[in-house]
């Protein structure tokens, strides 16, 4: 582990003008994970993809996550995945940031994805973890891996852990230890743990790295112990009312936001773990947005599951 000290960051070091960006970049705010809309025959629908980016436009967000799990990446070649992040970097008003999902399950590829990303438009990239081989994946492997990707990186990473997905959490001493990387940013945490949130916060602050929820069922919570903002899938359907519920918790109205977050439990779970993709992308249609079918094998949801939806959405006001 000699090697993975803050000295050899350094000396590894070469891009200062991604460091300085590293340094000014500000994440704070609230961020859709957009969905990729796909035309009858499955190819990636560009224009109600520009439809949706237009109506996204009018809501307070701090940017769009281009490529993060909502936006089916692991479906998507990776010359689709480049031309997307383009597409909307088109559309982007000016001020808002573009962070482009970059990960692979190789380091190179990630080196080399994230490089096309940067050149596409992305601000900062989104980077998960590797885990096919979940049981080499541990906290060498993770600090070698990201620390390969950010050395290179022509713009700031973030970490992405996502443990529903991958099966594996990025370890806690692995982040401490990416924090010290100039050109390592922050983390979207998504496994749901405020004690670790916390402990993250607590433990890199003298490390400027700013740490974003990975869903709207723990943002209070996350915002309550130090977060920054939140990338939720929900905010595809409700980002006003997130951006409120960003705004109550920044100005320390608890109570208010305390209401606001208790609404957004039930539908947030039936967008992610319990429906997943298939349904976000049902509620982006009652909501106006263009979701439509997912790429095979995802499957439509059954009858049963789109009567399950809807109450979790009607029942706390939303529908």
């Amino acid at each position: 582990m000699e090697n993975m000290k803050l000295p050899a960051y350094r000396a590894a070091w070469t891009r200062t003008q991604s460091h300085a960006a590293a340094a000014r970049l500000d994440l704070s705010g609230i961020y859709p994970p957009i969905a990729t809309p796909f035309t009858a025959m499955e190819d990636v629908d560009y224009q109600k993809l520009e439809e949706n980016l237009h109506r996204y436009a009018k809501i307070p967000f701090k940017g769009l996550v281009v490529q993060g799990s909502n936006g089916e990446y692991p479906y998507l070649t990776e010359e689709e995945r480049v031309e997307v992040v383009r597409t909307v970097r088109r559309s982007l008003p000016t001020g808002k940031l573009l962070m482009a999902g970059s990960g692979c399950e190789s380091t190179g590829a990630t080196v080399q994805l994230t490089e096309k990303m940067a050149a596409a438009g992305a601000d900062a990239v989104l980077v998960v973890t590797p885990c096919f081989y979940k049981g080499k994946m541990d906290s060498c492997a993770m600090i070698h891996h990201f620390s390969k990707v950010a050395d290179s990186s022509p713009v700031p990473v973030v970490l992405y852990s996502v443990p529903a997905n991958t099966g594996l959490e990025l370890p806690l001493d692995a982040v401490l230890q990416l924090s010290q990387h100039p050109n390592i940013l922050g983390i979207k945490d998504s496994g749901g743990d405020i004690t670790r949130i916390g402990l993250i916060v607590h433990k890199t602050k003298t490390q400027d790295f700013q740490v974003l929820a990975g869903s709207a069922g723990f943002l209070m919570a996350a915002y309550c112990v130090g977060a920054v903002g939140g990338v939720c899938a929900l905010a595809n359907v409700l980002g006003r009312e997130l951006c409120e519920l960003e705004r109550l918790c920044v100005s320390g109205r608890w109570e208010e936001a305390r209401v606001l977050q208790q609404r957004f439990i039930e539908p947030n779970a039936a967008v992610t773990r319990k429906l997943g993709v298939p349904a976000l992308k049902q509620a982006m249609e009652w909501f106006g947005f263009h979701g439509g079918a997912c790429r095979s094998p995802l499957q439509p949801l059954t009858e049963a599951e789109t009567q399950q939806l809807r109450q979790d959405f009607s029942s706390n006001g939303w529908l």
